[in-house]
């Protein structure tokens, strides 16, 4: 008698990780032709914007993000060069013209970095040291500042180099010969209200009993924890959470920085601010989605996953368990959607050297494993902190911290990571625009709430927007009565944002997680929808073959529902295939577009894809003899 479900063989299970890595760089560079596309649509030129203000630029190409920056920077011969040394030490009759120089140089930047940058001042663009006296570098510095108030932004120096100030780096062997004056200086915008805020997302995962919600709860609160679930307690939301003390739905916790790159937190030891006041005092907000690590709950955290648009995923691990259970299901997830990942190892505080040795070892080599594909550092000072994090918009670097809840260790390295950490993703403000609903709420006195993230436009308070689709395809006109960023009233949000929408006249039991908001057009023409999609998809595991007629439920961004296969290219599909195939949605319609990423699962089957066109038609079967033989089958049976 053949078992319910065999386990796969090592070989089988090693081709579907092998194969991982390199589909999920192939989805990466498929959205970026899309991206590139829709670029030269809308502006008729191949202008591409930097999206990360540190000098780097992420995008959807192949493996080595930083051979093409170059090309994607636009640094052709018509490009302006200021020379940095010059406009830094000039005290000429001039120097005014200097000080405006410098001031549009950092505007431009700050432009591009959505309102912060790291300065590398006494370091030309090329790394190559400016040859700085300590007269020069304090003039250079006074002259940096003048110029950063003069585009309503503050500085906070990070590190220096033989300049003998608080934030000196230490020396060691391998640079006892650099005599240069040289460091990082942050420089931040000022918000001028809710809406200029910078915010990043980072989805938490890890096994069940890995320490995530204490880990948010000391980071957010400032305070530490006692070792038995102090930190975590204001966290839960429900109250069986508080008995179990696990995480059972998808929690969500912000913590502020200001423009000085200080944490935000209460005077107060022990006490959380609202979030209107975090919000308020904040140029910088880290949006933690808290998900559950228990393997009953892993579908909700595969939504919450797909639908928080994290920018970055922090995934936990207890030093003295390992990476085991749902650890390597959330960070095989994280790969397949190309999220940058960052690891906290915790509980270093009560775990034997010798467990701890082995934890690290079994991460890096699984990190460097064929599926991965990633390059561990390991975080264990300031300089190597803030130079990582610089770097972190490269998909391939995975830092890694050795923390205690506890006894705080390496925690002031995680907040000073989390505050200089860059902007990454994709988002285009000047697109139609396009919202995707992941939680609906009543609110007294209020109606209906809606909360997601914006993929796409900008939309402001009072426009006519319609929601769907419902069971029938259909779209809802309503429109948005006011708007809501970090619980604080906001008058517009554009793409990239997460916010929360106060509905006109809708009731809540005609919304759901996986609708899409959209701008009322003009025409009479509703959005399309669609039943039936083809993709192109892996097969990561499963244990025998996949056939037409199998069913899984099937996640694309918020929306999840279970699909049918109605069509494929070949007879079968095992672990490890790259196959079309096409999909037909069982319970309504959905609005899909073409480069959506999509991830299916049913039991220990796993496979992830990309939607290659929406609609599918019968009369052009992806394997016509296929078809044929189905089609005499099913006459006969007749």
């Amino acid at each position: 008698m053949t078992p319910r479900n065999p386990k796969q063989s090592i070989a089988e299970r090693r081709k579907g990780e092998s194969a991982l890595s390199e589909f999920a760089d192939y989805v990466q560079s498929q959205q970026g032709k899309r991206r590139a596309a829709h670029n030269r649509a809308g502006s008729g030129s191949a202008s591409i914007a930097k999206d990360s203000g540190y000098g780097t630029l992420s995008s959807g190409i192949e493996e080595h993000d930083e051979l093409s920056i170059i090309d994607e920077l636009g640094l052709g011969d018509d490009t302006p060069v200021i020379r940095l040394k010059h406009v830094l030490l000039d005290s000429s009759a001039d120097e005014d013209e200097s000080v405006t120089l410098l001031t549009n140089y950092l505007n431009g930047r700050l432009d591009a970095g959505h309102g912060e940058i790291l300065f590398d001042l006494g370091l030309e663009d090329s790394g190559e040291s400016m040859g700085f006296s300590l007269d020069n570098w304090n003039f250079a510095l006074e002259r940096l500042v003048r110029a950063a108030e003069g585009v309503h932004s503050d500085c906070r120096i990070l590190m220096t180099r033989n300049v003998g100030a608080d934030a000196e780096l230490e020396v060691g062997p391998s640079n006892l010969k650099d005599k240069s004056f040289s460091g990082k200086v942050m420089i931040r915008r000022r918000p001028e209200s809710a809406d200029d805020v910078i915010e990043t997302r980072i989805a938490v995962v890890g096994n069940v009993d890995a320490g995530k919600s204490t880990m948010l709860g000391v980071l957010v609160k400032g305070g530490l924890d006692d070792g038995r679930g102090k930190a975590r307690v204001n966290l839960f939301r429900h109250k069986h959470e508080v008995e179990s003390g696990r995480t059972s739905s998808v929690g969500m916790e912000i913590m502020g920085f200001d423009t000085k790159g200080e944490v935000v937190a209460s005077t107060v030891p022990g006490r959380k601010l609202s979030w209107e006041e975090i919000g308020k005092r904040s140029a910088k907000v880290i949006s933690f989605t808290d998900l559950a690590g228990h393997e009953r709950y892993l579908r909700t955290t595969v939504f919450g996953l797909l639908s928080s648009e994290p920018n970055y995923c922090l995934l936990m691990v207890a030093a003295n368990n390992g990476l085991i259970g749902m650890s390597k299901e959330h960070l095989g997830i994280a790969l397949a959607l190309n999220v940058p990942v960052m690891v906290v190892i915790t509980k270093i505080d009560i775990c034997p050297p010798n467990i701890l040795e082995e934890t690290i070892n079994q991460l890096t080599k699984i990190l460097k494993s064929p599926g991965a594909r990633k390059i561990p550092i390991y975080i264990k000072n300031r300089e190597e902190c803030i130079n990582t994090a610089t770097q972190f918009v490269s998909r391939r670097i995975c830092p890694i911290f050795q923390v205690s809840n506890v006894t705080g260790h390496s925690l002031d390295l995680v907040r000073t990571f989390l505050n200089i950490l860059p902007h990454y993703g994709h988002y285009d403000a000047d697109a139609p625009f396009e919202f995707h609903v992941n939680d609906t709420f009543s609110v007294p006195f209020v109606g209906t709430v809606i909360s997601g993230v914006v993929k796409s436009g900008v939309v402001h308070t009072g426009d006519t927007i319609q929601i769907g689709p419902d069971s029938l395809g259909q779209f809802t006109t309503t429109k948005i009565r006011s708007i809501e960023r970090k619980r604080i009233p906001s008058a517009l949000v554009s793409a990239g944002q997460s916010a929360s929408f106060a509905l006109r006249n809708v009731r809540r039991k005609d919304v759901r997680k996986g609708m899409v908001v959209l701008h009322k057009l003009d025409t009479n023409t509703p959005p399309k929808v669609f039943r039936e999609f083809v993709a192109e998809v892996l097969i990561l595991s499963h244990a025998t073959t996949i056939k037409v007629k199998y069913q899984a439920m099937l996640h694309v961004g918020p929306v999840s529902q279970t699909c049918a296969i109605i069509d494929l290219d070949r007879g079968y599909i095992r672990t490890g295939d790259r196959a079309t195939v096409a999909f037909r949605f069982c319970q309504r319609p959905e609005y899909l577009a073409i480069g959506d990423r999509i991830l299916f699962r049913e039991g220990r089957t796993k496979g992830l894809g990309i939607v290659k066109s929406v609609g599918y038609d019968k009369t052009k079967p992806l394997n016509p003899e296929a078809a044929k033989e189905r089609e005499m089958s099913g006459r006969t049976a007749e």
